[in-house]
């Protein structure tokens, strides 16, 4: 297994045999890690053509579309897990987004960069312009991310909706980390939530 940190932490949790969306798949390396390490019913929604093709290359169902206007046409409670990795702060209505998620999954897994790490924060403190890391890679005319969120922000908005979170997961690096101060430490987060 060769994935992106956050998704190999996806691909370790997800059941054997379960029924998964992974909205905004990109190249379905996940999804084709699930499907054959994990035996699960893998199906995808990817805005971008390019990855659309990968996708379908590896065998792989993936329909083109957009997390902002497509969910709607999933029923309720379709699939067992909705993953939306690294996708949620690039949708125009983040709320709306997850609360389709956890309409069409019974779990979701979500996962995003945290705005709030310390070396963000220290670039914004002493540079005074907006950082460039590895978790946000390009420069702020250039990003898709256009609602920046904090794992702190993050835990607000589920407990303001009552939903729960299952599990949590983060990362400094490729490295896993504690819970603790991970507002601060973590430059990746994963949340397992459900409605």
């Amino acid at each position: 297994m060769n994935l992106r940190p956050d998704l190999a932490i996806i691909a370790e949790h997800v059941a054997p045999g379960a029924r998964v969306l992974d909205i905004g798949c990109g190249d379905g390396a996940l999804m084709a890690e699930l499907r054959d390490s994990r035996n699960a019913d893998v199906r995808g929604l990817e805005i971008d053509p390019v990855n659309v093709s990968l996708s379908v290359a590896r065998g792989l169902s993936v329909v083109q579309g957009d997390a902002d206007t497509d969910l709607g046409f999933y029923p309720d409670k379709s699939f067992d897990v909705a993953i939306l990795s690294q996708t949620l702060q690039t949708a125009r209505a983040p709320d709306a987004v997850l609360t389709e998620l956890l309409r069409i999954g019974k779990a979701a897994f979500v996962s995003f960069p945290n705005f709030a790490y310390w070396r963000v924060r220290w670039g914004l403190f002493w540079g005074g312009r907006m950082p460039v890391t590895p978790a946000l890679p390009v420069s702020w005319y250039e990003t898709q991310n256009i609602h920046q969120l904090t794992i702190d922000d993050f835990r607000a908005f589920v407990a303001e909706r009552g939903i729960t979170v299952e599990g949590a997961w983060f990362l400094a690096g490729n490295r896993r980390i504690g819970d603790t101060a991970a507002n601060l430490r973590a430059e990746h987060a994963v949340f397992l939530v459900r409605g």
